[in-house]
C-alpha cells in the first residue's frame, strides 16, 4: 500500500487502516463477537442506529438493503453529497442527493467509506473510543 496517498479526510494509508481497525475492534468488543466486522456489517449497524429503533424480528433482505442505503447516505451527508430530508410514515429516514458521487474504483470508494465510518464513530461515540 502506498503510504503517500492522502484520502478525502487527509488520512494517510497507515492512519486509515489503524483507525478503521480501532473501530472494528470497538464494535467486536461492544457486541461480544469473536470476529471483526466487515464494512457491510458496520454499514448495517450504522443504518440500524440511524433508523433509531430495534426490530423484534430479523430484518428482511429488503430492509437490510434499505439500512445499508441509509448508512451510506448518512455517511456521505458528512461531505455534502446527501441531505437528510426527513422520516417517512414508518419512521424510516430519507435523504436527498445534493451532488453526484463521482469517486471511481472499488478500492477508492471503500477507503473513502472507511474514512467516513471513522469520522462517524469519532463524532457519535467519541466518549467510548
Amino acid at each position: 500500500m502506498d503510504l503517500s496517498i492522502n484520502f478525502a479526510l487527509g488520512m494517510e494509508a497507515w492512519e486509515l487502516e489503524f483507525e478503521y481497525l480501532r473501530i472494528r475492534h470497538f464494535i467486536k468488543d461492544k457486541f461480544g463477537k469473536t470476529e471483526l466486522p466487515d464494512l457491510n456489517t458496520i454499514l448495517l449497524l450504522i443504518g440500524i442506529q440511524e433508523l433509531g429503533k430495534v426490530s423484534t424480528t430479523k430484518f428482511t433482505k429488503e430492509e437490510k438493503t434499505d439500512l445499508l442505503h441509509i448508512a451510506t447516505c448518512r455517511l456521505l451527508s458528512q461531505d455534502g453529497y446527501y441531505e437528510f430530508e426527513g422520516l417517512d410514515q414508518d419512521g424510516w429516514p430519507h435523504y436527498l442527493m445534493i451532488k453526484p458521487f463521482t469517486l471511481k474504483g472499488v478500492k477508492e470508494q471503500e477507503n473513502y467509506l472507511k474514512e467516513l465510518v471513522i469520522s462517524y464513530f469519532k463524532t457519535e461515540y467519541s466518549t467510548l473510543l
